[in-house]
């Protein structure tokens, strides 16, 4: 039998025990629920770890690959084909809801191989940034790492879904300390904002017309992260941007339940946490309190950003000259252009295209406090891949053949087409030879000068740097028929060239045809020039004074390239010259020339 006392030390016991075990239950439940919760809405979160890195033994191996992107045609199939199978692997339902979107990024970064391919060059124009002491800092530029910067898409307070950065999973308090940072070596540029003043009865005015306005931006989201290259938030209706809070406000109307809020660096770079990192990051959210209109605008905005790789020649188009020019062109001068992170020394580089765009001053959104009201306001300009407009996405089917005329346009070029041989008596084809100084030199530069002379040429040889006057070149490169130089930023000048030129592209050894054909091969083909690539053998290389004959990088240099970027760079970049065989390279010519003929 049970002594007494015994029976209360019992019932305190099992209390205790029950206690012990609805703690258990709490704690195991709270975590199948956290794991189911992370399943559906960050499945990325899954396969990349917290910092959004793929695992290293999944790395591209191979730059070629690395670089490799699906053909534009199939990228849509691939995508939606591939974001069904993760969520069978996952054991997910289809979803509707835009926290789908991480997935489709994610396996769009994957099928792509970490990004697009940029160009190789060792000559990155590198600009000083002013600090706050005066004192100059050097951008080292650097090829990003593709397979970092994964973004996916977060959950607002109603589930709606909306954007933060892969580096945000580092810590918040880290991601504003480097913005902090960034701010102290911003190079601004003070401007005059395009606006009028309204009274107070224009005003109201102004604000019902955005009332009315925003029911057509409807059940749309604000903002599109779908593209592999760049995210664009397009707002049609009540948009009030406020430089000072880098944010970007679309007023909602009265009964609207729309909740969303996303986190854009407008910079084409996406994916590429190296780059992103020196971009500010602005906050575009649907919103029903803002603050009040300080300044009224009648035309759209186009706000974008001149840091990242800006200051290369190639980077300076790709990045944001074509970009710009497929999101802005379309409202002929009527347009605002506002700028984060400004470059001054940039702006007053490309001027002449930059006031072709905009018949307005520049706004500085390290120099502005107002709040700026638009209808219609696009945040990030739309890229595709390197030097290229897809004419098949971009806005009234833009091509690379509008973005010649257009900058042919904005430098005053008179050539529009080549000169046929013998339509000027007596006046040569003109053929211009791009020098290099640093590396990749062309280390017979005057045989091939003769050599092309015989053939019937004038020849000019000239030199394209970040020094170079963008006019002055730009009439000279419009001047002539045939434009040769090795792989590397100078030939992004193919852009001045009449149509129906010839550019000639001298690949270094390397296994390095690929990348050079789609840098310079397919853009120069789609703005309507003739295109030929000439790959340099083994006794055109200066390597052959470095390495044996018989040495791995000659006989197979692709296994090279899982070493990396870095040693591409510095082996196939930094340390090569060329020395063309004239004989073999003869013909290229001779073809170049038949190019002319009526």
């Amino acid at each position: 039998m049970m002594r007494a006392g015994e029976r209360p030390k019992l019932v305190r016991g099992l209390r205790q025990e029950s206690r012990r075990f609805r703690l258990l239950v709490t704690v195991v439940g709270f975590f199948l629920i956290s794991l189911t919760f992370v399943f559906v809405c960050k499945p990325d979160a899954i396969l990349f770890g917290l910092n959004g890195k793929l695992p290293m033994d999944q790395a591209p191996a191979s730059i070629l690959i690395q670089q490799k992107v699906n053909e534009p045609a199939a990228a849509g199939a691939s995508q939606k084909t591939s974001t069904d199978a993760l969520r069978r692997l996952l054991l997910l339902p289809p979803s509707p809801s835009r926290t789908a979107n991480c997935s489709l990024i994610t396996l769009s970064l994957i099928l792509s191989s970490g990004g697009d391919p940029k160009v190789v060059d060792d000559e990155a124009d590198v600009k000083p940034k002013v600090t706050g002491g005066g004192e100059e800092e050097r951008r080292v530029l650097s090829e990003p790492d593709p397979t970092s910067g994964m973004t996916e898409a977060t959950p607002n307070k109603d589930g709606s879904g909306g954007h933060k950065s892969g580096e945000e999973t580092l810590g918040e308090e880290e991601e504003h300390g480097g913005h902090a940072a960034e701010q102290e070596h911003k190079v601004t540029l003070p401007t005059v904002s395009n606006y009028t003043i309204h009274d107070a009865e224009d005003t109201e005015n102004a604000k019902q017309e955005g009332a009315n306005n925003v029911r057509l931006q409807g059940s749309k989201p604000l903002c599109d992260f779908s593209n592999f290259r760049a995210d664009v938030c397009e707002m049609r209706g009540d948009v009030r941007i406020h430089p000072a809070a880098n944010s970007v406000l679309f007023m909602e109307p009265a009964g609207s339940q729309r909740d969303e809020l996303w986190k854009i660096k407008p910079y084409p770079r996406k994916g590429d946490e190296f780059c992103l990192s020196h971009i500010t990051e602005l906050t575009v959210k649907s919103s029903r309190v803002a603050p009040e209109c300080t300044v009224h605008h009648d035309v759209p905005a186009v706000i974008f950003s001149l840091t990242g790789y800006t200051g290369n020649l190639f980077h300076d188009f790709t990045d944001v000259l074509v970009p710009l020019f497929t999101t802005a062109s379309e409202f002929d001068g009527e347009v605002q252009l506002l700028v984060t992170d400004m470059a001054l020394w940039w702006t007053i580089k490309y001027q002449a295209a930059l006031q072709k765009l905009s018949k307005y001053p520049l706004i500085d959104f390290g120099k502005d406090d107002q709040v700026h009201c638009f209808k219609h306001a696009i945040v990030g300009t739309h890229a595709y891949m390197e030097f290229t407009i897809d004419s098949t996405k971009a806005p009234h089917n833009y091509s690379m053949v509008d973005f010649s005329m257009f900058m042919r346009g904005a430098y005053s070029l008179g050539r529009d087409s080549v000169t046929v041989l013998g339509e000027l008596p007596r006046s040569k084809p003109r053929l211009l030879v791009i020098k290099r100084h640093r590396s990749r030199m062309f280390l017979n530069l005057d045989e091939i000068v003769a050599t092309a002379e015989e053939l019937g040429f004038e020849v000019v040889v000239d030199e394209a740097d970040v020094s170079s006057d963008v006019s002055r070149f730009a009439a000279l490169v419009n001047s002539v028929d045939v434009m040769v130089g090795v792989h590397g930023a100078g030939l992004t000048n193919c852009v001045f060239l009449p149509r129906n030129a010839t550019l000639i592209q001298v690949v270094p050894w390397g296994g390095l045809d690929w990348i050079s054909r789609t840098d310079f091969g397919n853009p120069a083909e789609l703005m309507g020039l003739r295109y030929r690539q000439y790959s340099i053998g083994v006794d055109e290389s200066s390597l052959t004074d470095q390495y044996p004959r018989d040495h791995e990088i000659f006989k197979n240099p692709i296994a090279f390239h899982r070493r990396g970027f870095d040693f591409i760079r510095q082996t196939f970049m930094e340390k090569q010259n060329v020395k063309l065989d004239c004989k073999r390279f003869r013909p290229v010519l001779l073809e170049a020339l038949d190019n002319l003929n009526p």
